[in-house]
């Protein structure tokens, strides 16, 4: 090309669209255009804004505004604006054509019942109302009455603060405030039964009268309910053996049909899971709604023996209740638990099935039903469905390759019975270390050990909303009192959905 056509290119492009890089000055039929608030030019030229967009300081935007103006601004509920303190504000366009915040508008709270003031704008001072219908007034601290709230009947004091949905759940002026931890310093030897359930992380307490959820009682008995079983049967440790550690907050509730001990515990004190016998509170009944329901004795894995009745029926029994309010935006709860047995596994598919049962008592009816005969703590074999096939969780699940018990060594099983068998499902040891359960032992082949585990399991079970619920979580050996048992049982959740009631394999997680 020549160099005078191309210099008259050069100039053409340069009155159209400016100096290359700045692009500061456009022209449309000849004249210029303002790159500042044009929408087909917004910035630079041949920048269009797209849809409803405008084109404000040079950019395009839906909140567009001219910097500098003001106007009156209002967030609160439709018609509460110069009700009582509620007043609207005033926003100012700021650099970039878009709205600064609201300020000095005062907006609709929580009726506080004793300040002479009408805090929820609603024209009545001190007002103790229920318009969400929960139960809970305004000035019962209900920060969901007469103020906007996403589920009014679900926010109130009897909530629990469900986690990682940006509500303040219980009223309390927290939001998502989930990590309670109440079981720091609990002497190990405790006989308070409120200290285990603080140890499963059942952190609140409350009373019969009173709307909020919480532990209403708490009792230790035999697995009848009757009262005096051995202190050295249950504790409140930081850990078991070298490895196992809390789930939840800094402390695990123990049950045990031995001595709730690992070798270097104290308060109570070890003693072998092979030999130790109670000596306080050993005869006691199993639990009569549980066997009740079936047919008047303990359900079994199947193809194993039955338990011998020889008139102690639960021998050395340990059991926890507590009774406690569900809160009001709960469906289900769950909590873990491992299962520790001397009876594995040369006991494992006899009639000394030592039984770790949690039973509840709930008014819960829906779909996903909890267990007819109350216990949540039964393990449902791969590709079964149907509530016959469901087996307690007990030392005879380690026959069969059920999968559930993980800690310990695989080999031969029920040498010491009339069902000899095998279990290859074993993982690892590692919560067995320190125990006691950790050591060695040939009573069915080399190499093994005293005893195995399940490893960590979580239980479900669904609950009514506001409801008095009863938890019995109990342990016992069965047919004898030698071979002892243990569990362990912490990380308590609530949830705001329904559950499939059962227990799996894994611990509890958020």
């Amino acid at each position: 090309m020549a160099p005078d056509r191309l210099a008259l290119v050069l100039g053409l492009l340069v009155a159209a669209c400016g100096p290359a890089g700045s692009a500061r000055e456009c022209t449309e039929g000849g004249e210029p255009v303002d790159l500042d608030s044009d929408r087909n030019n917004c910035g630079r030229c041949g920048n269009e804004c797209d849809g409803e967009l405008n084109c404000v300081s040079g950019r395009c935007t839906a909140d567009a505004c001219e910097v500098g103006t003001t106007e009156i601004c209002y967030s609160g509920l439709e018609d509460t604006a110069g009700v009582g303190p509620c007043q609207a504000g005033e926003r100012t366009c700021l650099s970039g054509g878009t709205w600064g915040d609201c300020v000095g508008e005062v907006v609709p709270s929580a009726e506080n019942c004793s300040d002479g003031i009408d805090n929820n704008c609603n024209g009545q001072v001190d007002d103790n109302v229920d318009q969400d219908m929960d139960g809970f007034t305004s000035c019962g601290g209900d920060c969901c009455d007469s103020t906007e709230c996403s589920a009014p009947v679900l926010v109130n004091p009897g909530s629990f603060d469900a986690s990682g949905n940006g509500v303040d759940d219980d009223c309390d002026g927290l939001i998502d405030n989930t990590a309670l931890l109440c079981d720091q310093g609990i002497a190990s030897n405790t006989t308070d039964a409120f200290d285990f359930a603080k140890a499963i992380d059942i952190c609140q307490r409350a009373t019969e009268q009173d709307r909020k959820w919480g532990v209403i009682s708490a009792a230790l008995t035999l697995s009848d309910g009757t009262p005096g079983p051995d202190p050295a049967g249950h504790a409140v440790r930081p850990r078991f053996g070298s490895n196992l550690v809390p789930i939840g907050g800094v402390s695990v509730a123990m049950l045990s049909t031995g001595a709730a001990a690992a070798k270097s515990d104290t308060n109570p004190p070890f003693s072998p899971f092979s030999g130790y016998q109670h000596t306080i509170g050993a005869a006691a009944d199993w639990p009569a709604d549980f066997t009740n329901a079936n047919g008047g004795s303990l359900p079994n894995a199947p193809g194993c023996p039955p338990p011998r009745n020889s008139g102690v029926e639960a021998s050395d029994s340990e059991m926890l209740t507590v009774r406690v309010r569900v809160p009001t935006n709960a469906r289900s709860f769950k909590l873990s638990s491992t299962f520790y047995s001397a009876e594995f596994p040369e006991y494992a598919c006899t009639e000394y099935n030592d039984f770790f049962v949690i039973l509840l008592d709930s008014m819960y009816t829906g779909s996903t039903p909890n267990p007819a005969d109350k216990n949540l703590a039964f393990f449902q074999p791969t590709g079964t469905t149907e509530a016959d096939d469901r087996v307690p969780v007990g030392v005879n699940l380690a026959h069969g390759n059920t999968g559930l018990f993980t800690q310990c060594k695989n080999g031969q099983t029920g040498c010491s019975g009339s069902r000899p068998g095998s279990i290859t499902t074993c993982t690892a040891t590692d919560q067995l270390a320190g125990t006691g359960f950790d050591d060695p032992s040939t009573r069915c082949d080399s190499g093994q050990l005293v005893g195995g585990a399940t490893g960590w399991l979580t239980t479900t079970g669904n609950v009514v909303p506001g409801e008095i619920i009863t938890l019995r979580i109990a342990i016992w050996d069965t047919s004898d009192q030698a071979f002892d048992s243990l569990v362990v049982v912490d990380g308590f959740q609530w949830s705001t959905e329904l559950s499939n009631p059962g227990t799996v394999i894994g611990r509890v997680t958020d």
